[in-house]
């Protein structure tokens, strides 16, 4: 899995991105900063299920939080920070093919929007910029990229008379999978646009465009990161965005104080854990940095609830993607050979079944599932069994 960030230049996208990895990447309030993309692990919480064993588990990969009201896992995730986007883009404007080339591989994206009006669409510094031309032109600079996509390849396939659909899917799924949209995706806005029943003959550029918008929402779904939302204008601004978009998950974030307070908990001045309300000092401190992280508490985390930025992750993953935790562990033991307990943990589709679990782990536990159970009720479960969010699956299968 891999989550994009994006958004125009300056608009703190490689501050998000940085805040959420611990990466150092270039930053700076001018266009272009971010060139070559950057790679990093970001993380999304979910609840332990140690909690319900009463035991501490011990990740394998990740880190565990132990809280009274009961222990968080921190999941790794794939994070890419790609060059900064302006409109244009689709046409080689600013870095614009390289953006949506690195994009390519991207299951979601975090649009970083500067929710202050600041900047402007290209990223130079302005006053009163409307921050909701931000989220519209980046949507559509990528819908313009598929479409792109389709009509290069359209003669391919566009003369076909081909009306059956299985025929019409595949093709498509052959022009688009360099880009990450899958069969389902394919087949989803299809479905959403009545478009299985129409040869590619009677398609009309507005079927086109239809199809590649659909193609986008399905497969490239955006959540918007309203950053900057400590700086004057900023919360009117989320508000109306919030208004014109009330479809869409608009979280208010400041990517800059959450950097601030991931690198402050790095040098062991404060306690500070990704996506907490507060943080508790620790080490001493002088009169600046007391009052710069008050500063941060007053208008940051007492106003918004915190950063935002691990929000962000969570809504998009947890949320928009639409995956839930499992966990393999065993009804003897939740301990693997070398004593350590339930150290893996899989982010998994919600509607996954118990045969879909076993296919992640190993092809071979896939072919030989002869039956799973349910560690915490210890009920035996079939092959199509539907997984909850938190479960503790034991697998029985035949070695090959």
């Amino acid at each position: 899995m891999q989550i994009g960030i994006v958004g125009k230049p300056s608009s703190g996208k490689s501050t998000f991105f940085s805040s959420s990895t611990l990466v150092d990447v270039a930053m700076a309030s001018y266009p272009f900063t971010t060139i070559e993309p950057n790679k990093g692990t970001g993380f999304v919480r979910v609840d332990d299920a140690g909690n319900f064993f009463n035991v501490i588990s011990d990740p394998k990969h990740g880190f565990l939080v132990e809280k009274e009201s009961g222990n968080i896992r921190y999941i790794p995730v794939e994070l890419i920070d790609v060059a900064g986007l302006v409109p244009g883009a689709n046409e080689g404007k600013g870095l614009g093919n390289k953006f949506l080339n690195d994009l390519s591989g991207a299951d979601a994206l975090v649009h970083v929007v500067d929710a202050s009006g600041l900047t402007d669409e290209e990223g130079k510094a302005t006053t009163g910029h409307d921050p909701c031309k931000d989220v519209e032109f980046l949507e559509k600079e990528i819908e313009l990229w598929f479409l792109k996509i389709i009509e290069n390849n359209w003669s391919k396939f566009g003369k076909s008379h081909e009306k059956e659909y299985r025929k019409k899917v595949e093709l498509l799924s052959q022009n688009l999978s360099g880009v990450k949209i899958l069969t389902s995706h394919i087949e989803s806005a299809l479905k959403k646009l009545a478009l299985g029943e129409k040869s590619f003959l009677e398609w009309d550029e507005e079927d086109k465009m239809n199809f590649a918008t659909q193609c986008r929402k399905y497969s490239k779904p955006i959540i918007i990161a309203a950053n900057k939302c400590d700086l004057p204008n900023a919360e009117s601004n989320i508000k109306k965005m919030r208004e014109k978009f009330p479809d869409k998950t608009i979280v208010a974030c400041s990517a800059a104080s959450e950097l601030a307070l991931r690198k402050a908990a790095k040098q062991d001045i404060l306690e500070y854990y990704p996506g907490e309300k507060d943080f508790t000092l620790k080490g001493e401190l002088n009169d600046k940095q007391k009052e710069g992280l008050e500063t941060v508490r007053k208008n940051v985390m007492e106003k918004f609830g915190g950063t935002g930025i691990q929000t962000c992750l969570d809504e998009t993953i947890l949320g928009v993607l639409d995956y839930i935790p499992i966990f393999p562990g065993g009804t003897k033991t939740l301990k693997d050979k070398n004593g350590n307990t339930l150290v893996d943990c899989f982010l998994m589709k919600t509607g996954s079944t118990a045969i879909d679990f076993a296919y992640t782990l190993h092809t071979d536990m896939g072919d030989g599932f002869i039956r799973a159970i349910d560690v915490k009720t210890k009920q035996i479960i079939g092959k199509d069994h539907v997984l909850k969010s938190g479960d503790v699956i034991e697998l029985m299968f035949k070695k090959p």
